[in-house]
C-alpha cells in the first residue's frame, strides 16, 4: 500500500504543519476519526440544525445544494463555527462560479474552451470559479473534468469534456488549473479511470472503460500522470470500472471481481497511488450513484472504497446508517488501522496545505462578508463577453442562410425545445422569455410555434406568414436516462423540422453539441454551449452578421458519424 508523505508534492508540508496533523489524529475519538471520511451533502441552507449535526457526525468534508451566494456565505459560515477541525467545502465549478452559487458568474463549458481554441477561456473559467467559490467560504473544487469524449453519444460529459484527444484536455485542464490556483482552493480531477468512452451514465449503471492497457496508458493515463506531476491536490474516482487493467494488476481475478474504480484496490492502489505516483488525497464520486450500489451491499461497500484506497466518501445516504456501517468496517478490520491512519493524514494534509487549521487559529478562516463583492463583479462577466465571442460555433451553413436580419427577415417563427425540466441540473424553460426578449430587442417580430399540434397547415401560408425558423434547443438533464437526445412535443409535431425547405431555417444548441444527429437535415447550425443572456444575445447578432463565429475549433463529434450531417 502506497503511505502518504507530506512533505512531498502536493502537499509539501513543514514540520509544523505535519505536527498539527499528527497531534490532532493522536487527539481525535474513534467517532471523529471515522466522521473526517466524510463528506455530507446538505440539501438545505438552514442553519438550525447544522451545529446538532456536526456533533453527531464529525464530517471532514461537505456540499451543498443551491443557493445565493449570501445565503450560501452564511450557512458555510456558521458550518465552520460549528466544527471542530476546519471542514473541507467543495462545489462543482465546471464553468466558472455559476457552480457554487445561482448567482455565480458563467464563463465557459469545456466544450465552449475547446471550440475557442484558447486557453484563456479555460484559465478564466478556472480563475472565476476559484474568486467566486472562496469568497463563499469553498475550499475544494471538483474539478476540472480530465475525462475525454471518444464516444459522440455520450452525454454525462459531452460539454465537459475538453476534447476527444489527451492533448487538448492535458491543455485545457492545465490551464483551467492555473486559473483556480490564483485562490486558495483544491482542484479535483474527475472521474478516474476516465468517462467518455461509452454513452451510458454511472448514475444508472456500472461504467464500464473497456480500453486495452496499452490504449488507456496512452490516453487517460496520460492526461492523469501529466496532471499529477503538475502537482494536482485531488482525484475523485468514478464508479467506473477498468478490466484490461485491473486484470493486469490482479491476474487471478475472474469476471465477477470486476469492480468501480472507487471500489477496486488494483486501480486506486495499485494503477493510480503506486504505478501513477499519485500522493494527494482520493474522494469516491457520489455514493447514492447506482454504478457503486450496482457492486455490493451498501454496508459492505461504504466501508470497502475506503479499504480500497479511497481516502473520503463522498456523502451519506442515511447519516447514522453509514457511519455505523463505516465504523463496522473498521472494528471487523476491512479498513486496517494503518489504511486509516493514512487516509486521516490525506484528509488533514490537505486541510494543511489550504491552511485551514491557522486560519482557523487566527479567526480568519471565514472570510469577510465584503468578499461577496467579487461575485459577478464587472471583470468577471467581461470575461464571459469575451468567452461568448470566442466560443460559440457555426457547425454548418450549407446553403448559405445566413446572415437572417430585421431588415430581410423580420417574421420570425420561434421553436423552442426543451428536454428534463427540475432534475438535478434544474433544468427549465426559462430561456425561451429569454430569447423572444432579446430577438424582439434585435427588431424581430416574434412568434412561438405551440408544437403541441400535429397540424401543419398549407405549406404556402407559412411561406406567405415569415420570413426564417429560428429553433433553439436547451435540452439538459442528468441521471434519468443514459443519454439525451430531442423529445419532441407530440408524434409528429409542428416543432419537428419539415418546414426547412420552406423557409430559412437555422438551429441553435444551447448545451449538447450532438443533436445533428436528431436533426440532420439542418443545413444551418450552431453550438453556442450556455442558455445565458450573454449567449443568447452574441448568438442572435452572429446570425444577423453583427459579429463573425470565432469558435471554429469544434471536435468532429458534432457530426455523430453520420455522412447526413455534414450536408
Amino acid at each position: 500500500m502506497a503511505l502518504v508523505d507530506l512533505r512531498a508534492k502536493p502537499y509539501y508540508l513543514s514540520e509544523e504543519d505535519i505536527t498539527w496533523v499528527e497531534d490532532t489524529i493522536k487527539g481525535m475519538t474513534l467517532q471523529e476519526k471515522i466522521g473526517q471520511l466524510f463528506i455530507n451533502l446538505f440539501l438545505s441552507l438552514d442553519p438550525s440544525k447544522t451545529k446538532e449535526f456536526v456533533s453527531k457526525y464529525p464530517i471532514g468534508g461537505a456540499r451543498y445544494l443551491g443557493g445565493s451566494s449570501e445565503k450560501v456565505y452564511e450557512f458555510l459560515s456558521d458550518l465552520q463555527r460549528s466544527s471542530k477541525i476546519p471542514v473541507l467545502v467543495a462545489c462543482n465549478c465546471d464553468s466558472g462560479g455559476d457552480g457554487a452559487v445561482s448567482d455565480g458568474t458563467y464563463i465557459a463549458s469545456a466544450a465552449q474552451c475547446e471550440a475557442s481554441g484558447n486557453e484563456k477561456l479555460a484559465y478564466n473559467a478556472g480563475y472565476v470559479s476559484g474568486r467566486e467559490a472562496t469568497a463563499i467560504g469553498c475550499n475544494w473544487n471538483f474539478d476540472p473534468c480530465a475525462d475525454i469524449l471518444y464516444n459522440w453519444r455520450n452525454t454525462i460529459v459531452n460539454t465537459r469534456a475538453y476534447g476527444t484527444n489527451p492533448d487538448s484536455v492535458i491543455k485545457y485542464t492545465t490551464a483551467y488549473i492555473k486559473g483556480l490556483r490564483q485562490s486558495n482552493i483544491a482542484s479535483c480531477a474527475k472521474h478516474f479511470p476516465g468517462d467518455g468512452t461509452e454513452e451510458r451514465d454511472q448514475h444508472l449503471v456500472l461504467g464500464v472503460n473497456e480500453l486495452s492497457v496499452e490504449e488507456w496508458d496512452n490516453s487517460f493515463g496520460k492526461v492523469y500522470k501529466h496532471l499529477i506531476d503538475e502537482g494536482l491536490m485531488t482525484i475523485m474516482a468514478g464508479h467506473i470500472a477498468l478490466p484490461e487493467y485491473q486484470y493486469k494488476l490482479n491476474p487471478n481475478l475472474k469476471y465477477e471481481d470486476i469492480l468501480p474504480a472507487t471500489l477496486s484496490p488494483e486501480l486506486i492502489n495499485g494503477l493510480l497511488k503506486e504505478q501513477l505516483g499519485f500522493n494527494g488525497l482520493v474522494t469516491t464520486d457520489a455514493s447514492h450513484m447506482i454504478g457503486m450500489a450496482a457492486a455490493m451491499k451498501r454496508k459492505d461497500y461504504v466501508p470497502a472504497a475506503i479499504a480500497a484506497g479511497c481516502d473520503m466518501f463522498l456523502f451519506f445516504n442515511d447519516p447514522e446508517e453509514d457511519f455505523n456501517f463505516m465504523l463496522e468496517g473498521y472494528k471487523n478490520g476491512i479498513i486496517t488501522d494503518e489504511r486509516l491512519h493514512d487516509a486521516l493524514r490525506r484528509v488533514l494534509g490537505l486541510k494543511a496545505s489550504l491552511k485551514l487549521h491557522v486560519k482557523q487559529k487566527e479567526g480568519t478562516l471565514i472570510a469577510p462578508k465584503e468578499g461577496l463583492e467579487v461575485i459577478g463583479c464587472k471583470e468577471h462577466l467581461d470575461m464571459a463577453v469575451e468567452a461568448a465571442d470566442l466560443g460559440i460555433s457555426l457547425v454548418k451553413d450549407t446553403w448559405s442562410q445566413l446572415p437572417i436580419r430585421p431588415s430581410t427577415h423580420k417574421r420570425i417563427r420561434l421553436h423552442t425545445l426543451f428536454g428534463e425540466i427540475g432534475g438535478l441540473t434544474h433544468g427549465s424553460n426559462a430561456a425561451e422569455k429569454i430569447i423572444i426578449e432579446e430577438l424582439e430587442r434585435a427588431g424581430f417580430e416574434v412568434t412561438l410555434n405551440d408544437g403541441n399540434s400535429r397540424d401543419k397547415g398549407k405549406t404556402a401560408e407559412l411561406s406567405k406568414n415569415f420570413d426564417a425558423a429560428l429553433v433553439f434547443a436547451d435540452i439538459v438533464g442528468y441521471a434519468a436516462e443514459n443519454n439525451y437526445r430531442i423529445r419532441w412535443k407530440c408524434p409528429m409535431s409542428t416543432d419537428i423540422p419539415w418546414y426547412i425547405h420552406e423557409i430559412p431555417t437555422v438551429f441553435v444548441s444551447l448545451n449538447f453539441t450532438t443533436h445533428l444527429t436528431d436533426v440532420p437535415m439542418m443545413k444551418t447550425y450552431i453550438n453556442a454551449y450556455k442558455d445565458t443572456r450573454e449567449v443568447i444575445r452574441q448568438t442572435i447578432q452572429k446570425i444577423m452578421g453583427e459579429s463573425e463565429f470565432k469558435g471554429t475549433e469544434f471536435n468532429d463529434n458534432v457530426w455523430c458519424d453520420k455522412w447526413e450531417t455534414r450536408r
